[in-house]
């Protein structure tokens, strides 16, 4: 499933093409991607000026004066701007079509059909938006957040940094990653962990989460950027699918393990 910087990154690949551009019409080629595609879509968008594309979490939202619509990637989607003639295949189920003067069309392709096309209307917030923490690159995220949050919690730190109430966009790619930077176990209860070595966590976190946004966001199994081109960080993990591979640190062999039904690999011997 693309994460939090993936879909940055195809926020950051479309701005430029269709920010400022007006929606001519809307084609559905099916009624449904993971939820029911909502009537305002097709019935509002088209004759409205996309004033901006935005990303909270892992949702992009197309932001006009008649309202946003709010869509996820799920497992395998993608955004593209195409000529309007490019042929239509199989999984290619919305274009967003616009008026550029070079025949252009925002095409939705979800092969899996686990992403969503919702409408958020002018200023409300998608109950799928209510609850959802912090931004991870903002001021409002770190490491004296995180220990206030923590205090009492018996479930893995791991678990509790996944949390979409906790803080948003931190998956398992980038919370594994993130742990092993600030040498944390992701076993370790998060109530057990200290304000100081949150503070690690939360600058890991950042930085890595930042760096990979500048790389282009990590490739696994489907995902594209939006220019055609795979992400480069899923090159540079130090834990993320490495089990049984030498720690890049110590070199004793990363242990893996299933921790709330996702696989976690960590060093024994790096994270306490």
């Amino acid at each position: 499933m693309p994460e939090l910087p993936e879909v940055e990154t195809t926020r950051r690949g479309l701005a430029p093409h269709v920010e400022g551009r007006r929606i001519t019409g809307v084609v559905l080629r099916r009624p449904d991607l993971r939820w029911p595609i909502p009537r305002e879509v097709a019935e509002l968008l088209p004759g409205q000026r996309i004033e901006q594309v935005r990303r909270r979490a892992k949702y992009l939202l197309l932001d006009t004066q008649a309202g946003s619509a709010l869509l996820h990637l799920g497992m395998s989607g993608s955004l593209r701007v195409l000529p309007a003639a490019t042929p239509v295949k199989a999984h290619d189920h919305v274009d967003i079509e616009l008026d550029d003067g070079s025949r252009r069309v925002l095409r939705f392709t979800d092969p899996r059909r686990f992403g969503c096309l919702l409408w958020q209307p002018p200023g409300a917030t998608h109950e799928l938006l209510r609850d959802l923490g912090p931004e991870p690159l903002s001021d409002a995220f770190g490491g004296d957040y995180l220990f206030a949050l923590s205090r009492g919690r018996k479930a893995p730190v791991k678990t509790f940094l996944m949390d979409q109430k906790i803080v948003v966009g931190v998956g398992n790619i980038y919370a594994a990653e993130a742990l092993f930077e600030a040498g944390i176990s992701p076993l370790r209860a998060a109530g057990k962990v200290s304000r100081d070595r949150y503070a690690l966590l939360a600058a890991a976190v950042k930085r890595i989460l930042a760096y990979a946004i500048e790389r282009g966001g990590t490739t696994l199994r489907d995902y594209i950027n939006p220019d055609g081109q795979p992400g480069y960080f899923e090159l540079e993990l130090s834990a993320y699918g490495r089990g049984g591979e030498p720690c890049p640190r110590c070199g004793r062999a990363l242990k893996q393990a299933a921790i709330g039904q996702r696989a976690t690999v960590w060093c024994p011997h790096c994270q306490k």
